[in-house]
């Protein structure tokens, strides 16, 4: 099999610095795809420039724990706050997730209303991800691809990132990456529930263990040590670490992220490896 790859970004829709970079990134560098937080603070922002970058494949980056809701603190009152905002912690959020029935209720509706405010956008939804992951829960993830159903979305992330690639790189143990080994698990979860409801799902995914760091030299690395079939290599940039990036995600390179992406080496090293870039449109 070929190595292919998919390159991202995510939080578009975060602030302008966000915005501006992803922008940037897919003009000037090699991104193809951005991932849309339907309710941040600069999502307006975001839609214009996605209409104005027809060749930018955009999706929802789904958010049900650290960040913004669409629907007013009135209808879903048991899982946001007063000021629509998820609470960032992901222990009680899972056991919640998982045991309370109107909490549950109250996740689908902000789901299908996340959803539909993107197609309300006038955009092509490409796929849907999921802000820290949080479909890799059962009960979400169960939920999320229901939903996706309903709205005709077939394409869901992945956050599959091989222990062995990693090592390879990192010249680490597996007693280093138990971390990683206790992800994979619950990916495996989620591929089995994707098989079942007839979804789509790359091979692979790298973005996770280096999270917020994804600087050149480790991207060349990585290249180098892709494995074989479809990965998607998801990044976090900004022209700035300020504004909500500095208080949300201080110790993140944001910039560094987006000298990464623009590389004038960045598509050379792809040629050199035989490795295709590709969107979601490649994936049948």
């Amino acid at each position: 099999m070929n190595r292919q790859v998919l390159i991202s970004a995510d939080d578009f829709g975060l602030s302008v610095e966000v915005n501006e970079a992803i922008e940037q990134a897919h003009r000037q560098g090699v991104l193809s795809t951005a991932n849309l937080m339907i309710a941040g603070a600069a999502a307006e922002d975001a839609i214009q420039r996605a209409k104005r970058l027809p060749k930018l494949k955009v999706g929802l980056h789904l958010v049900v724990i650290e960040g913004p809701s669409v629907l007013p603190h009135s209808e879903i009152p048991l899982i946001v706050n007063s000021n629509n905002l998820f609470p960032s912690d992901q222990l009680r959020m899972g056991i919640d997730y998982f045991f309370k029935k109107p909490i549950q209720h109250q996740l689908r509706k902000e789901i299908r209303a996340q959803i539909q405010t993107f197609i309300d956008t006038g955009l092509v939804l490409d796929h849907i991800d999921v802000h820290k992951h949080m479909h890799l829960h059962p009960s979400v993830g169960k939920m999320l691809i229901e939903i996706s159903k309903e709205f005709g979305v077939r394409n869901i992330r992945v956050p599959h990132e091989p222990v062995k690639t990693l090592m390879a790189i990192d010249n680490t143990t597996y007693k280093e990456n138990i971390g990683n080994l206790l992800v994979q698990y619950w990916t495996n979860i989620l591929k089995y529930q994707l098989r079942h409801a007839n979804m789509r799902y790359l091979d692979w995914c790298f973005g996770l263990s280096w999270c917020g760091h994804m600087k050149f030299d480790k991207i060349s690395k990585l290249l180098h040590n892709l494995p074989k079939g479809r990965s998607e290599i998801f990044f976090h940039p900004s022209i700035s670490h300020s504004g909500l990036y500095q208080n949300l995600m201080p110790d993140y390179e944001p910039t560094k992220e987006l000298e990464a992406l623009c590389h004038p080496d960045f598509p050379k090293i792809l040629k050199e490896n035989n490795i295709t870039p590709i969107t979601w449109d490649n994936v049948h």
